[in-house]
């Protein structure tokens, strides 16, 4: 089944039946279908937040997966998550009931809306998408937004407006963002990851040229890292609009006279040599200088004006795992961090080491094994930064441990590693660390945030 299929079936009236509803990109898609006329009803494994307010808007949704959940629907949707063994999955084919993949779905939609907005790369699109959200609802666009985090700012990870903008953050796993329809395709960076579903650098590399080729000939912008080789060498010889964003006046928009206080960023953002607004950021580090760049260059793409940009990017103070601060603990500042490739490891640690705190204690969670063993030597380099790495055993997410890796043979690498088994063992482990003036970091894709918020509440 095609997107353009999908979108065939994408009409008022029409019975969608969403199998995983109440999942992160699941639920907004949900909504839109809703809003616009479809008769939407849903599946889950369990009550949820996001189920009652699905609820609450007349969607209705069932606990459990069974085969009669999807008849006498018109199409069915499922989640990535949801394989081809599902209950309802197998009811659907039975019932010859068409059966669409969640990015599918997507793409369909943003054939609609006259800005499509779509951030990939291996590093950053979360924050990234969170900052253009802030900026479109600066300009007061009443964007479509679906993020891969939770932003203050819509206190979810998704917002469903009724404006001619939508803006997504497009993941490369398992080539999902090929489904999508983007007027503005975003290239943060490039490098390998995922290396459980593709081959090398180079397949990945073909992925993104992929992507790119999506955005229209005629009208159509990819917005990329010129900073970024394999980014560049990735667009080479592309027959589409390009435009560049970097540090320095190679690219076309760009920063000048950057300074930091206290970590933030501030600078003067440029465009081929004209001053367009003064920005001054409220997180750290320049690889968000990096990030607000390139959500600058795509609004401009969107004729945004450059004051809307301006206060969208201060504005911004953070998404959800992103830096994300949690509390205190026996004088020590504990934040959390989603940062689970190496590449994401060394920008914050780097960040961490300009912040002045005396020391640096780094709780790291790796995520899956094959990612493990494939970066393990750039993984015992960037927490060697640390002047504490304690390692919590490995999150399995998808995988099973058939290449006998553990967190330990990271830990045992570094001159300053402890191994931690448990999420208990390593709250205890951090409240015996913490001191004044230290910096915690609780790093990782999987469940380690749940240590810092158990230290934080702690009694001393």
């Amino acid at each position: 089944m095609t997107v353009s299929e999908c979108k065939s079936y994408l009409l008022p009236g029409k019975r969608a039946h969403l199998v995983g509803i109440g999942g992160v990109s699941m639920a907004p898609l949900a909504e839109v279908l809703h809003g616009m006329g479809m008769i939407v009803s849903g599946s889950d494994m369990k009550e949820s937040a996001t189920v009652e307010h699905l609820r609450s808007l007349g969607i209705h949704v069932i606990i459990g997966h069974f085969p009669e959940n999807s008849k006498g629907c018109d199409l069915v949707i499922r989640t990535s998550a949801v394989h081809d063994d599902n209950p309802e999955i197998v009811g659907a084919r039975a019932e010859n009931i068409p059966v669409f993949e969640r990015a599918q779905a997507w793409g369909a939609l943003m054939m609609d809306y006259k800005h499509a907005v779509c951030i990939s790369g291996t590093h950053g699109k979360t924050t990234t998408t969170s900052m253009s959200a802030h900026i479109f609802m600066a300009a007061k666009k009443d964007p479509t937004v679906m993020i891969g985090g939770t932003l203050p700012l819509f206190n979810a990870g998704h917002r469903v407006g009724n404006g001619d903008t939508i803006v997504l953050e497009s993941c490369e796993y398992c080539n999902s963002f090929l489904s999508f329809r983007p007027t503005t395709a975003v290239i943060l960076d490039i490098e390998e990851d995922h290396l459980d579903f593709f081959k090398d650098l180079a397949d990945i590399e073909c992925s993104f040229r992929r992507f790119a080729d999506l955005v229209p000939a005629e009208d159509g912008v990819v917005v990329a890292n010129a900073d970024d080789r394999n980014t560049m060498d990735t667009l080479d010889g592309l027959d589409r609009n390009v435009i560049t964003f970097g540090m320095g006046s190679y690219a076309d928009v760009y920063c000048e006279n950057l300074e930091y206080v206290r970590g933030m960023g501030r600078f003067d953002l440029m465009q081929d040599g004209l001053p367009l607004t003064h920005v001054e950021l409220s997180v750290p580090g320049e690889h968000n200088v990096k990030n607000a760049l390139a959500a600058a260059a795509a609004a401009l793409t969107a004729h945004i004006d450059p004051e809307a940009i301006a206060e969208g990017l201060n504005s911004y103070t953070g998404a959800g795992r992103r830096f994300e601060y949690k509390g205190e603990y026996n004088g020590a500042q504990v934040y959390d961090d989603y940062a689970h490739h190496p590449g994401e490891l060394h920008m914050l640690l780097e960040t961490a080491k300009t912040l002045g705190y005396d020391r640096i204690i780094c709780a790291f969670q790796p995520h899956t094994y094959t990612r493990t063993k494939a970066f393990f030597a750039d993984f015992v380099r960037e927490l060697s930064k640390a002047d504490i790495t304690v390692m919590l055993e490995i999150f399995a997410a998808r995988e099973t441990n058939t290449l006998g890796m553990s967190s330990k043979d990271i830990a045992d690498r570094l001159e300053h590693g402890i191994y931690c088994p448990t999420i208990e063992a390593l709250t205890d482990k951090l409240a015996e660390l913490a001191q004044p003036g230290d910096l915690i970091l609780t790093v990782g894709a999987g469940d380690i945030y749940l240590a810092g918020e158990a230290l934080v509440v702690r009694d001393h």
